[in-house]
């Protein structure tokens, strides 16, 4: 997607902190954290929301939630994380190419949001 911001990373064109790379799936830092560790995992290729994911590609699903708990656990350890997808406008998803924040560092409290 040429307007996609997640595809430019990926790509290349824009640079981003990467915690993680591999041919499917990357993990960058959050440039806007809302906790003291807050990474975005998100596929290689393309994909609008996790719906799509799921449906287009469901091996690459799990891995990225594969993914995105091992970064968890690098970043909070035993003392826990939270990992959230936003999916559509009402999930709060603000970017359109499917992502999971990991959030570690500080205890999360609940409801979310």
């Amino acid at each position: 997607m040429d307007d996609c911001i997640f595809c430019k990373i990926t790509g290349g064109e824009v640079p981003a902190k990467t915690i993680h790379r591999d041919d499917d799936v990357i993990a960058i830092e959050d440039l806007n954290p809302q906790a003291p560790s807050h990474a975005l995992v998100l596929p290689v290729r393309h994909h609008a929301t996790i719906v799509d994911l799921m449906r287009d590609e469901p091996a690459l699903a799990a891995r990225l939630i594969a993914v995105a708990s091992q970064i968890g656990l690098d970043l909070g350890g035993e003392q826990g994380f939270r990992l959230v997808v936003n999916t559509g406008d009402h999930g709060g998803q603000t970017v359109g190419h499917v992502h999971a924040h990991v959030l570690a560092g500080r205890r999360m409290s609940w409801p979310p949001g």
